[in-house]
């Protein structure tokens, strides 16, 4: 298994092939996106806030092995549908200053 590191902002965001696709480690991407320094506890946040979110949060995060500096561990990772979803719950104020890098993803995905 493939991991390796995307530089957003200057903060790095973990990310792993699974079934031919980029996964990437969902607390990198919501620490990355809000600056919060317990991205953890803001995703639990996040989840309580977006009944929606919580409701659908086992097709959206995954389990995955990912390489760390203490070795492999499984970590939650969203492919890129996943991601964006995650990012819609984001309140606007903390991810607008984002918005124009996730418009190019976008672009780059599609």
């Amino acid at each position: 298994m493939e991991t390796s590191i995307a530089v957003f902002r200057g903060k790095g965001i973990r990310k792993t092939i699974h079934k031919t696709e980029w996964w990437f480690v969902i607390v990198d991407v919501v620490s990355a996106l809000t600056d919060s320094i317990n991205p953890s506890g803001y995703i639990k946040d996040m989840r309580r806030r977006d009944k929606e979110l919580s409701k659908g949060w086992g097709q959206i995060a995954t389990p995955l092995s990912v390489q760390t500096e203490g070795g492999p561990q499984r970590m939650n990772c969203a492919n890129t549908e996943g991601i964006f979803r995650i990012i819609q719950s984001i309140p606007s104020a903390r991810r607008r200053r984002h918005e124009h890098g996730r418009n190019t993803c976008i672009q780059n995905y599609k």
